[in-house]
């Protein structure tokens, strides 16, 4: 799954204290390629792994690249005949949505590109400009379809998805969900960074606070500024973690792929966090402000009131600086 700098929680909840009647359930483990840990609130002990392990199967039969026999692996395979379920038609039409508002820099049809630059299943390419240039031809959103039949139509068999920048985002929104069934009122879920929230911390009785690593600190680990976070969805990306070095060359490739160019992107940004309504949501624009110049980025998020973004970048003259919108603001913790 694609990797995101992570957004460490913050707040630590310790055990109940005795005679309380909030019960802290707490599951952690690895899904989809990352770690999660899920923290939901309850007046009873609670606990959910079986449900929340069956949430993980199923976004990886379905979505997964990784899996030979998902439905994602055989329609990349070119199987017209796959019937997609309904977690790939959320996943396709929103990703439809945001392809479409962020012009073309969100693009799921990159899976070739992936590939090719070494960040995927499939076989790494030696790329020069024609190469890439070739393989532009399999990219483009507007190419792909889903029929009545819940079937997907692709103006060439080599067409590739790739979900990963929505998918992980996407099984967040799920276990959301699945708590919301059970009429849990207070949680905090987190799958690879990409997080969840709603509701309070009511042991320690304060706002759930999560973190935003220093996209400078490389491998190392420092918080750059903490949030409040209630009933939204919060995702980060950046390029410090996920890279890869030509062992001839010594190049370095981040794993940005910009779909209007075809080739990784190395630009002034140097992390995105964006805060929506769903984590798949969030998830999708950070990875697309990513590729995206800061004015657009800027621009577009004028235009869509219901995000919230914290931009970390370098500008001209080399020093970093940080963009934020007013909303984001006002969820800083002092």
């Amino acid at each position: 799954m694609k990797y995101t700098y992570l957004a460490l929680l913050a707040v630590l909840l310790f055990s109940c204290s005795e005679g309380s009647k909030t019960h802290k359930n707490q599951n952690v483990g690895s899904a989809l390629g990352t770690s999660y840990s899920l923290i939901y609130l309850s007046d009873e002990p609670l606990n959910l792994k079986q449900e929340i392990d069956s949430v993980f199967e199923a976004v990886n039969r379905s979505l997964s690249t990784y899996i030979p026999d998902s439905d994602i692996s055989k329609i990349n395979r070119g199987d017209t005949t796959v019937t997609i379920d309904a977690l790939f038609r959320d996943v396709f039409e929103l990703s439809k949505e945001i392809h479409r508002k962020t012009d073309g820099y969100f693009d799921p049809t990159v899976g070739t590109l992936v590939d090719a630059w070494g960040f995927g299943p499939g076989p790494q390419m030696d790329l020069d400009s024609t190469r890439v240039d070739s393989l532009l031809q399999f990219v483009g959103f507007d190419k792909v379809n889903r029929t009545e039949r819940n079937t997907i139509t692709k103006a060439n068999p080599d067409i590739h998805f790739d979900f990963n920048a929505i998918a992980k985002g996407y099984a967040v929104d799920r276990l959301a969900q699945l708590m919301d069934a059970h009429k849990i009122q207070n949680y905090l879920l987190e799958v690879g960074g990409e997080l969840v929230a709603k509701g309070t911390n009511t042991i320690k009785e304060k706002p759930w606070v999560v973190g935003i690593d220093d996209p400078q600190m490389g491998e190392t680990r420092e918080l750059k500024i903490l949030v409040h976070l209630k009933d939204r969805a919060l995702a980060s990306s950046g390029n410090y973690r996920k890279f890869r070095t030509d062992s001839v060359t010594g190049n370095t490739y981040v794993h940005t792929i910009d779909p209007k160019t075809g080739f990784t992107k190395n630009a002034n940004i140097l992390g995105a966090t964006t805060i929506a309504d769903t984590c798949a949501k969030a998830d999708a624009y950070a990875t697309a402000f990513m590729a995206m110049d800061l004015d657009k980025t800027i621009a577009l998020l004028a235009d869509l009131p219901e995000l919230e973004a914290y931009i970390i970048y370098v500008d001209k003259n080399g020093d970093t600086q940080e963009f934020m919108t007013e909303g984001f603001k006002t969820m800083i913790v002092e």
